[in-house]
Order: structure tokens, then sequence, then C-alpha cells
């Protein structure tokens, strides 16, 4: 990394820390109490250049590399807001790629500036009541009918669905194509007739990230809404995993180093037997334990940052990024929360947020299993 790189993210973190500081921290309670973020706060974001700032400047980015991205990401989840971070995430680091890399250059100008200004918020739907890690098992229909597609199904755990107004959806075009071939991507409008979005699901943490389920009932949509070619969806969606479980990954890790950052502090306040917590052996052992745990993952995760930027982060390598990143924060954040004691489980302390909102996320983007069986096939298959 060159010495002006540096210089521009240390500048670009310090913008975050204050954003953070000012338009978020006051406001973070009464959002997980309502269960959503603010539609007014995308518009900052948006203004202040936070939403996917990687994207070309002729779309309305700031033309970075993806390491402005993670930065933002990293600030946010360290901060302990990690369904803000998962709800960008999946805005800016993947619905707004979809677009870029797969779109048409119609589509890229009707969408992506709207998109990083904030104006417009995107969310991505494959999961369904019946296919959760396994997309092959889809069954989302958009069939022809006359000069369109005829699109019918459900969606389920949507990120960002309260709030969107564009959602690209995956759904089978052709349906007598096996497992996961015959998948289109599709841009669907929230007005689109037919369109509906259910009940916001009440989740166990990421209260104010919004989830939701969403109906499509004979909606009909032109040639010009499908993303990519059409029946090539699964192929766009790998093309893209790599970068969303490495943006997992670094969500992991960094809530986890915010997590034990608090237990640090904590246990060289807090006495107990007339000696500060970090004085006795037990917890010092835990958290040089849990340091050495954030370390090993650190140094793994800017490893992967630097393949990721050579185009060498292949698919096998994202799903070892998530899973060690995912794992080791569940442990971390548990141990962190237990040095609080009784304390730990009280809602005004924040380590339990961090504690409920880590659970999650070994399971979306796809779960620790589905990682292991992806990294087992390279041993497999040779």
């Amino acid at each position: 990394m060159t010495e002006q790189m540096e210089q521009d993210l240390a500048l670009f973190k310090r913008a975050i820390q204050s954003f953070l500081e000012v338009e978020v921290a006051p406001f973070y309670e009464s959002w997980e109490h309502n269960k959503k973020i603010p539609k007014s706060l995308w518009v900052k974001l948006g203004e202040n250049g936070f939403l996917a700032p990687d994207i070309p400047q002729q779309y309305g980015g700031l033309g970075v590399d993806f390491r402005f991205n993670m930065l933002l990401l990293e600030e946010i989840s360290k901060a302990g807001y990690l369904a803000l971070a998962i709800n960008i995430m999946v805005h800016a680091d993947i619905c707004c790629h979809y677009l870029h890399n797969l779109g048409t250059e119609q589509q890229k100008q009707q969408y992506l500036p709207k998109m990083l200004r904030g104006e417009c918020i995107a969310a991505v739907c494959m999961t369904e009541p019946a296919a959760g890690s396994d997309l092959q098992g889809i069954k989302s229909k958009a069939l022809p009918q006359g000069e369109h597609l005829q699109l019918n199904g459900s969606k389920i755990f949507i990120t960002n669905g309260q709030n969107a107004s564009l959602y690209i959806v995956a759904a089978k075009t052709d349906v007598n194509a096996k497992g996961s071939k015959g998948t289109s991507l599709l841009l669907v409008d929230r007005e689109a007739a037919g369109f509906s979005v259910g009940q916001n699901l009440d989740k166990m943490g990421q209260h104010c990230g919004d989830t939701s389920e969403i109906f499509f009932e004979d909606i009909l949509l032109s040639n010009d809404k499908i993303l990519g070619e059409v029946n090539q969806g699964f192929a766009g969606l790998m093309q893209e995993l790599p970068r969303e479980r490495l943006v997992i990954a670094c969500c992991s890790l960094a809530h986890a180093e915010g997590a034990f950052d608090l237990a640090l502090q904590y246990a060289n306040e807090r006495s107990a037997f007339g000696s500060k917590l970090a004085e006795i052996q037990d917890v010092r052992f835990k958290l040089a334990n849990m340091y050495a745990q954030l370390q090993s993952n650190r140094a793994l995760i800017e490893s992967y940052k630097v393949k990721l930027l050579a185009k060498q982060l292949d698919t096998v390598d994202a799903s070892v990024a998530k899973l060690t990143s995912t794992e080791m924060a569940d442990r971390v954040i548990d141990g962190c929360l237990q040095i609080f004691g009784g304390y730990g489980y009280m809602k005004e302390y924040p380590i339990s947020r961090y504690f409920v909102d880590a659970r999650v996320q070994r399971i979306y983007g796809g779960t620790s299993e589905i990682m292991q069986e992806v990294i087992s096939r390279r041993f497999i298959e040779g």
C-alpha cells in the first residue's frame, strides 16, 4: 500500500468515525426499538460518499478501490452497529456491484446514481422458505407471457426489504433446466403491480436491520429488467460471491475487535477480590487467547483483501474467510461477554448487543456447514 493510499484511508476513517458520532450514536437505540433505519440516514450516507465509493465516478461513485468500502463497514461494525453495516453491505457491496458488473449501460444509468445518493435503496432476493443456502432449490418463476416475463413466488429473510425500492430477484426462467441452470436475475421495482412486502420479521438480534418477506404475484417484467444473461443468473451470483463472503468476514472480524476493546476496558476498570480483573491470571489469559485469535484472523483477512484486489480470490478462499471469521467472532464475543459477568447480560451494556448481533453471521451468506462443504471439495476434486 502506498503512503498516499494510507493517508487517504486515514482521512476516510476519521470522516466515518465523525459521521457515526453525530449521525448514528445518538439515535441507534431508537432505531433498534423501531426495527428500522430511517431512509433519511441513507441520504446522509450518500451525501458523504459512503455508499459504494468504489463505483466509478461516471455513475456517482468516488472511483476508489474497494478497501474504502471495507474500511467503512469495519468501522461501523467495530462501533457496535452491525445491523447498519449489513444493510449497507447488501445495498452497496452486493446490489450496486451486481448492477455495475452485470447490468447494461441503460440499467446502470437508471439505477446506480440514485443508489449512490441513497435515494434508491436496494435489496437482493435469493432466500426462499424452502431454499436457503441451497440456491439451486429456488421455486420462484418468471415465465414468458407475451412479450413479458410473468414473475410469481416469494422470498424470505430479505435485508432492506422494508426500505428498498429496487429488488434484485433470482427466479427460474427455464423450469425444465435442472439444478442451478435456468435461473435469471431480475430487476423488480417496488411500485410494480403484483409486488408486495410482508411483515418486518422479529429477529433475535440486528433489530434495526429490517428483514422481510417479499411476494410476487403475476408481475409483468419487460426484457430490460433482466440483469445479465437470461438463464445465467447463477453464474452471475457465483461471480460476485467471493467479494460478498469476504465482506461478511471483514464485518465479523471488526465486530469482534470492537467487543474485545469493550472487554479490555472493562477488565482494566472493574475490580474483584481486591484486584483489577485484568490482573487476574485467568482473565489475562482469556484476553490473550482472544487477542491471538483476532490477530491471526486479521492477518488472513488482509492477505485476502490483497488477493481480491488482484482478482485472485476464489470461492474457496472466500469461504475460508467467512468460516474462520464468523466462527471466531462468536467465540471471542462470547468470551468478552463472560468477562462482564452479570452486567454482560444486561441490555444497557453494549456488549449484549454485540453478542446477539453476531450469531447470524454464521448463517447468512452461506452457513458455516456450506462453507465447509465448499472448502472440502477442493480436496475431493483436486
